[in-house]
């Protein structure tokens, strides 16, 4: 690994969402929404996968880079809209991290397999992008799932739990069930998970 350009990579990703309107109280701090999220993805990945790929850990970083620049509701409502919404992000967030290594001066194997993972390609027989997947799901989890449960009604918030642990991998929900959620989502959780 270069490390001068992974740092140079990593920084510009980080000053890209570093201009996140949006705010998120992460571990007692509001932070910009993206960014904390992206730290927060590099973290889990690295306790999760400490041999992570250098286009792992690049492609979690720039996982969500610059969203908030397209907004949910710029698309209909409904699974449709919001599939295409999903869509549209994938190819933005592709087209940022392509930029970004290009010009950290990537060649183009590398940026076609960050590229991959980002778009999560193969995820039922690519451990790296199950790990990304995981990680994903861990960030949702830690700031996330609250404010969810708090809008929603329990069968849906459980629905949204089955759907995320159904693409985790074993490590992925043990550290799931490890996380300090408040108690009366961890019924919900091990219910989702099937342990409870």
């Amino acid at each position: 690994m270069d490390h001068s350009r992974f740092e140079r990579a990593i920084a510009l990703i980080d000053e890209a969402n570093a201009a996140d309107p949006h705010t998120i109280l992460v571990r007692g701090a509001m932070r910009p929404k993206e960014q904390a999220h992206a730290e927060l993805m590099s973290e889990w990945v690295s306790r999760l996968r400490p041999d992570a790929s250098e286009e792992l850990l690049l492609a979690v970083r720039a996982h969500h880079i610059r969203r908030w620049t397209l907004p949910r509701e710029n698309f209909p409502e409904g699974r449709l809209g919001y599939l295409a919404w999903k869509s549209e992000l994938r190819k933005r967030h592709a087209a940022e991290l392509r930029q970004i290594l290009e010009t950290c001066g990537y060649g183009e194997p590398f940026i076609a397999r960050a590229l991959a993972i980002l778009r999560k390609h193969g995820i039922t027989r690519d451990s790296e992008v199950r790990t990304f997947e995981d990680a994903l799901c861990l960030v949702f989890l830690e700031t996330q799932l609250a404010a969810t449960a708090a809008k929603l009604d329990r069968v849906k918030v459980a629905g949204i739990l089955r759907q995320s642990f159904s693409k985790m991998s074993a490590e992925g929900i043990a550290a799931a069930l490890a996380l300090p959620l408040p108690e009366d989502l961890r019924p919900l959780l091990l219910e989702a998970s099937g342990v409870g």
